[in-house]
């Protein structure tokens, strides 16, 4: 952009006079810095007030500090600390480029300390050392009493801006102090070079405020209005420009250059409020009128965007001095003294400045006392079990990973230390992903137009939630390639990637983190046959593998030359996975921007990092508040999300439940549960609402006055997606090491898998399962499982399962219907309406799996957690089917093995199971009355 191409040779540095965070969550502000249209930012209360009070893109951090019991003041810093270190990180390549001469953000000492000196110098200390960032700047407001904080802070090494300055007289006390500060460290042997300050002089507010006062004047007759016209609107820009005079006479002194010579930089002014408060002015007048080398002008938004629009740039600093220092002769002749006048604004400003930040914290505390209402009766133990933590220095431990915060036992440490990368990975993603640029653009260029992902757990769920929420048709079309997920041995689904899709311009993603994953080789065979058939010279062409190194399908794609090898972190557990390449590969296929999805997983990564204090960090928070609740009761985590959210549940859903399932404790995800009357929800219910609209927002608030604690947190966008998962990753081990189990291992998973092995082993040599005698009989229906005395055996089958239910009522907590049916919209509506007529007349809380993926998923849960569940297994004959090249078995005698081998693993931990078996996968036969 040429206008500030001008600017930038003439020597001046625009900054940006505003900071919130949604510019630093939607990319906006780091694109207004690389596109080198800012080089600097600058705060105060009243853009925080105002930041705070009128979004709520500060809840995630607000409400876990309310909840964690700190007061309003607390919050507000550290939201704006937060804020801060995030603007400076960003700013940080500028600071470094430019050798320090911008790059910086300014934060602005407790505006009630500006008379008080020992104050302000301790609380720039603390809040130098708290944000942590060394081109920070600390704002001291350039009152008498500040001027020693401010000769003080120089002298302690703490970068300034010297904020407020109207008169001339003060600005040369700041001058001063400055310079004194850095002969205090010279004296001291100490470096000046590193020190950085700019001295705000406030503008426009002395055009306004002269203004005034000749208006008074003409409307009482003591001048006319020729001479009220010609006068105003001068006065500001002549006081700058005095300033600006007094500025080069400092800094071309031979006390400076001495300095200078030993390293210390100008301290450069700063033109602050320059804005246009009068529409009679140009509106970018305070822009064009005070360009000059050396300096710096911050600018707020809407000015910026007019000065880039139709800004003159020249050098006018030096223009008119004669006729400034006419004008205040002027004014001081009609009775304005320039004295009075800069004092009041001073004052004025001071008051300004206080009171935003008074009406700042009555915002923040609002907020907080409602955030605290959300816990209930939750709040007391919440609050104690954050405090234990602290005083186990929870956080450092974590990101240490220690095995202790788990368990004691040393093979189940040993796994631990073997799965925790994954709370580093966002930090690694911005190298990682310069290889995955365009990859669904190059896939594009060789052919393919779709993609079908073949996975299962960790390595399916994550891909499918990015890609209904995250996807688009169109972005496919241009960048990528049009995604589908298989992670069902279901042979009507198998049968629908080959109807649906273009076999010859398809690729193949096997996905399988050990490699070895039954199901995707089934997946693997089945489709390197049929590509084979049509492209027999080099079938491996149109698959790729994402995998561990070293793993059996990393060795097989070699041999079998897939068109690409895509290595994950070993040391990543599969339910965590999301932010590797596991999530990220089918990402970049989808033609997604890396950059904004990578963006918001660092940003939460940064939210929840080492150095974040506890009650401060959402994830720790979070954690603390489903562990505590747990081991109140509470421990079915009921997801409240909306239609475009409900997808997330699915991905949740595995890791709190595979997670925190073990050793007959854990906490029962329930997602996208169909919506109950308040009274059936029982006490052992805690609710997190995912609230990015005004869904459930009702629903919410009467759970609220029932009693429930019911946790929202906000969502501006999809494109948050990367962010959550790295959220709930934090929470669910944070979560699992309350509750004292083990977050990393799932040993109770591998039970289900060796019994459906041996089945289909024993299949292989009798050309059959062992017949299962029917315990029941309805139309089209068979009960394949033991049966309590008080079963209904007669008319329907809901009728069955309630007496089922009723048998064992006193030990039931949930009903869990486990399908092994197709997983289309049909089955899910009906399956749903009988999750809906449970949940009514029992009050249970219900979940809904599909297998064998939720196998992968909550299938630990069912086996690990407390035996409080029962266990709904519905199977279905089918008609058609599919063979598995070279595995003996079809896709259905496969997935009929599953069911068997899940059922026996059930009995097995003392589970009690309903198998339901239909003639033809027609689920509408369960809801017959």
């Amino acid at each position: 952009m040429e206008i500030l191409k001008k600017i930038e040779g003439i020597g001046q540095s625009l900054w940006y006079d505003n900071i919130e965070r949604s510019k630093l969550l939607d990319g906006s502000l780091e694109k207004m810095i690389n596109a080198g249209i800012i080089k600097g930012i600058t705060s105060n209360p009243s853009i925080f007030q105002k930041a705070i009070s009128t979004s709520k893109d500060y809840d995630l951090s607000l409400k876990p500090m309310a909840w964690a019991g700190m007061d309003k003041e607390e919050i507000f810093w550290q939201l704006a600390i937060q804020d801060i270190r995030s603007a400076a990180d960003l700013f940080l390549s500028l600071y470094t480029a430019s050798d320090g001469l911008d790059g910086y953000v300014s934060l602005e000492v407790n505006p009630q300390y500006a008379y008080d000196s020992e104050a302000t110098f301790s609380d720039a200390s603390r809040l130098w050392n708290e944000v942590g960032r060394r081109n920070l700047m600390i704002k001291i407001p350039a009152t008498k009493e500040g001027i020693p904080a401010i000769r003080k802070a120089i002298a302690a090494g703490i970068n300034i801006n010297a904020t407020l300055i109207f008169s001339i007289e003060r600005y040369q006390e700041v001058m001063e102090a400055y310079l004194s500060g850095l002969e205090d460290r010279a004296e001291r042997g100490e470096n000046l070079h590193a020190i950085a300050s700019v001295a705000s002089f406030f503008v426009s507010r002395m055009d306004t405020k002269i203004d005034g006062y000749l208006d008074v004047l003409k409307q009482a007759g003591n001048i006319s209005a020729e001479l009220a016209e010609r006068l105003s609107g001068k006065a500001a820009i002549a006081n700058t420009r005095l300033a600006y005079e007094r500025f080069e006479s400092v800094f071309h002194s031979e006390r400076f250059l001495r300095l200078q010579k030993s390293g210390a930089r100008m301290q450069r002014p700063l033109w602050a409020s320059t804005s246009t408060k009068n529409p009679k002015y140009r509106d970018v007048v305070y822009v064009e009128e005070l360009i000059a080398p050396d300096s710096v002008n911050t600018i707020p938004p809407a000015t910026l965007e007019a000065f880039l629009d139709h800004g003159r740039v020249e050098i006018t600093i030096h223009d008119h001095l004669d006729e400034a220092k006419s004008v205040f002769q002027e004014l001081e002749s009609i009775g304005i003294s320039l004295n009075k006048v800069t004092q009041e604004l001073e004052v004025e400003g001071v008051k300004a400045f206080a009171d935003a930040y008074t009406s700042l914290l009555e915002a923040v505390d609002k907020r907080r006392v409602a955030a605290l209402g959300e816990l209930g009766q939750m709040e007391i133990p919440v609050q104690n079990g954050l405090k234990k933590l602290y005083l186990e220095n929870y956080p450092k431990r974590f990101f240490h990973k220690d095995p202790s915060l788990w368990t004691q036992d040393e093979k189940g440490q040993a796994e631990i230390r073997a799965r925790m990368n994954w709370i580093h990975t966002p930090f690694e993603l911005p190298e990682y992903i310069q290889q995955l640029k365009h990859l669904g653009r190059d896939f594009r260029n060789q052919g393919f137009t779709d993609a079908v992902l073949l996975g299962m757990g960790g390595s399916s769920l994550a891909p499918e939630v990015i890609h209904f929420l995250l996807g688009r048709k169109d972005l496919e079309a241009q960048n990528g390639l049009n995604l589908t997920i298989l992670d069902s041995t279901d042979p009507e689904q198998v049968k629908q990637i080959d109807e649906k899709l273009p076999l010859s311009t398809t690729l193949f993603i096997v996905a399988s983190k050990s490699g070895t994953t039954g199901e995707i080789n089934a997946f693997l065979d089945y489709f390197w046959d049929q590509v084979s058939r049509i492209k027999p010279e080099n079938p491996g062409h149109q698959f790729i593998a994402i995998t561990d190194p070293g793993t059996k399908l990393a060795v097989l794609a070699a041999e079998r030359k897939f068109n690409r090898l895509f290595l994950a972190d070993p040391e990543v557990g599969g339910r965590n996975s999301a932010l590797t390449a596991f999530g990220l590969v089918p990402a970049a296929l989808m033609g997604l921007d890396l950059d904004r999805f990578v963006f918001h997983a660092l940003y939460i990564a940064s939210l929840c990092s080492e150095d974040i204090p506890i009650q401060a960090n959402p994830g720790f928070v979070l954690g603390n508040i489903l562990g505590c609740a747990a081991n109140e009761g509470k421990n079915k985590l009921t997801l409240l999300a909306n239609e475009r959210w409900q997808p997330f549940g699915d991905w949740l859903e595995q890791l709190v439940a595979e997670s925190s399932g073990k050793e007959g404790r854990g906490i029962l995800p329930v997602v996208n549960e169909p919506v109950l009357p308040v009274e059936k929800y029982g006490s052992d219910r805690i609710f997190v609402r995912l609230e990015e609209l005004e869904e459930n927002r009702e629903l919410a608030e009467q759970l609220h006055k029932a009693g429930h604690p019911v946790i929202s947190l906000h969502l501006s966008s999809p494109e948050e997606l990367a962010g959550q998962f790295y959220l709930w990753e934090i929470a669910v081990a944070t979560a699992c090491s309350i509750i004292g189990v083990n977050s990393f291992d799932q040993p109770d998973v591998q039970d289900a898998k060796l019994r459906t092995l041996a089945g289909l082993e024993d299949y292989k040599k009798k050309g059959h399962f062992e017949k299962i005698q029917p315990t029941a009989e309805f139309p089209g229906i068979k009960i394949l499982s033991e049966l309590p005395p008080t079963a209904e055996k007669r008319g329907s089958v809901f009728r069955l399962i309630g007496s089922f239910i009723e048998a064992y009522r006193a030990s039931t907590e949930f009903v869990a219907i486990n399908a092994f049916l197709p997983r289309n919209e049909n089955n899910i509506q009906l399956l749903q309406k009988l999750r809906h007529r449970i949940g009514l007349k029992y009050g249970l809380p219900t979940t809904l799996g599909f297998g064998p993926r939720y196998l992968h998923s909550t299938g630990q849960f069912h086996k690990g957690g407390p035996n409080t569940g029962l266990f709904i297994l519905i199977t279905a004959q089918r008609d058609e089917d599919i063979p598995i090249p070279g595995q003996g078995v079809t896709f259905g005698i496969f997935q009929c093995a599953q069911a068997i081998g899940d059922k026996d693993a059930l009995l097995a931990k003392g589970r009690c199971v309903l198998m339901i078996d239909l003639e033809s996968p027609d689920v509408s036969l369960l809801l017959k009355d």
